[in-house]
């Protein structure tokens, strides 16, 4: 029984002390938040400190990291065709030159590889 209490103790007391040391950190962030703001020579900036970011550029970037990847894992398989590969292999072979050229298909059909709109 006494182990009971004791254990309620601990795990009520724990989840408080996590709060009150969350509250006490959140008020030394508030305190440096002017310090983070951004500085131009004593004046409020005048453009916006980020610049736009292109999602076409993200999404060209992106497929071009799906592909180069995949190109990765198909360049050890090319050496092994001059030898006898198993069936199994081959297949796997052409299934991922599938899903590539499909890929690409769907990509250039969607325009997505259009650098502007």
């Amino acid at each position: 029984m006494i182990t009971m209490i004791l254990m309620n103790l601990v795990f009520m007391t724990i989840p408080i002390m996590i709060i009150m040391i969350n509250m006490m950190l959140t008020k030394v962030i508030q305190k440096n938040r002017k310090k983070m703001t951004p500085f131009e020579c004593g004046f409020n900036p005048l453009s916006s400190p980020r610049l736009p970011f292109s999602i076409q550029f993200f999404l060209i970037t992106l497929m071009f990291l799906i592909f180069d990847i995949e190109i990765i894992l198909i360049i050890p398989i090319l050496p092994l065709m001059k030898y006898e590969m198993m069936m199994s292999t081959k297949l796997t072979f052409t299934v991922i030159l599938m899903v590539l050229i499909i890929s690409l298909w769907m990509e250039w059909m969607f325009s997505y590889l259009e650098w502007i709109n």
